[in-house]
């Protein structure tokens, strides 16, 4: 009598040791902000050849559209990217541009829109007091005009905006884009 339940307990365990190593293995696999930033920790670009500089920037693309919105905020608020694509050429920032741009607009409107109203009109209260705070600044010579890769992030965001926010996060954003358009004009 004992033989039938000690068989179904052994292979209940067995099951349950198989399911919980293949959910360690795929955690272990999807990339974290802090598996990106210690990935750019240990691999310095400036460094690398052609060849591993090309696979290294596919990588950390891959990787941060893999990540969530506020995952893919923690890597940009820990400037470690900043780095990274600074030592970039040109046309390599390019490309990592045109990799990420799009997922990433597409998941903060997504956030937007996900967001009640009452939390949407404080993100916008706030952006809108930090960019009021810097609309007269003067931009450092050698920058007033507006550069391709900046060009580029602002294009992706509007097209972004105007084809994935819903009505009425576009009407809470408003004010935003009016100020930021404001803002772009003193560049130029």
């Amino acid at each position: 009598m004992r033989l039938p339940w000690f068989k179904l307990v052994a292979v209940l365990l067995v099951i349950w040791a198989l399911v919980g190593g293949a959910i360690f293995w795929a955690r272990s696999v999807k990339p974290t902000p802090a598996s990106i930033m210690r990935y750019l920790e240990e691999h310095p670009v400036a460094n690398a050849s052609a060849a591993d500089r090309d696979k290294m920037l596919e990588k950390i693309a891959q990787e941060l559209n893999q990540l969530g919105y506020d995952d893919r905020r923690e890597v940009r608020m820990s400037r470690k990217l900043d780095a990274f694509f600074r030592a970039l050429q040109p046309p390599e920032q390019s490309r990592f541009l045109d990799l990420t741009l799009p997922t990433g607009f597409k998941q903060m409107m997504d956030a937007l829109n996900k967001m009640t109203p009452e939390k949407r009109k404080q993100f916008v209260d706030k952006a809108l007091a930090d960019m009021k705070k810097h609309e007269g600044d003067d931009v450092p010579d050698g920058q007033r005009n507006v550069d391709a890769n900046a060009q580029k992030m602002i294009d992706q965001g509007f097209r972004a905006f105007y084809s994935d926010a819903s009505a009425e996060t576009k009407m809470d954003v408003a004010p935003l884009i009016e100020q930021i358009q404001r803002n772009l004009q003193n560049i130029r």
